[in-house]
């Protein structure tokens, strides 16, 4: 048994190079195991195709939270529903944290990560480039221990305010 991870990318994320380099070495016969479905698939045309590909290749499926045996026709019926219902539930999280993100920004609050430079470091910044040619904006972006382009936006944005 080999156990495959993709640690901290979500069951949404296009490129997830555990899952793919897991499906990859599937050979007839295996069993491929998740610990919960919602977690497996991106969506349930995901799933399906995933499962269609599997019974092509002659390799078993199980999932150890929901304990579906697919192949069975009642276990391929609670897979699909299984992961129809996971699909709704990752849409109906998503337009809730879209409501929830609107409302507070209609209310006055910034959304999103906060700003890795103060406006003092961005104003101060921005002067010292454009005092000394010489200097680089990926030598200051350094020194602030921010990336050229975070350094390069915020300046950027601090002239459009």
């Amino acid at each position: 048994m080999r156990i495959f991870e993709d640690d901290g990318v979500s069951a949404v994320a296009r490129v997830r190079p555990g899952f793919k380099l897991a499906t990859e070495m599937l050979c007839p016969g295996d069993t491929f195991v998740v610990w919960k479905m919602d977690r497996a698939f991106r969506s349930l045309r995901n799933a399906l195709d995933t499962l269609e590909e599997f019974e092509k290749r002659g390799i078993e499926f199980r999932s150890l939270t929901e304990q579906i045996d697919t192949t069975t026709p009642v276990g391929k019926l609670l897979y699909r529903i299984i992961n129809a219902l996971a699909e709704f539930e990752r849409d109906l999280n998503s337009e809730r944290t879209k409501a929830g993100m609107e409302a507070a920004r209609k209310r006055g609050k910034r959304v999103g990560r906060p700003h890795k430079l103060t406006k003092r470091q961005i104003e101060r910044a921005a002067a010292k480039l454009a005092a000394d040619p010489a200097l680089s904006l990926a030598a200051l972006a350094k020194e602030l221990k921010v990336s050229p382009r975070t350094l390069k936006r915020e300046i950027a944005a601090l002239h459009k305010r």
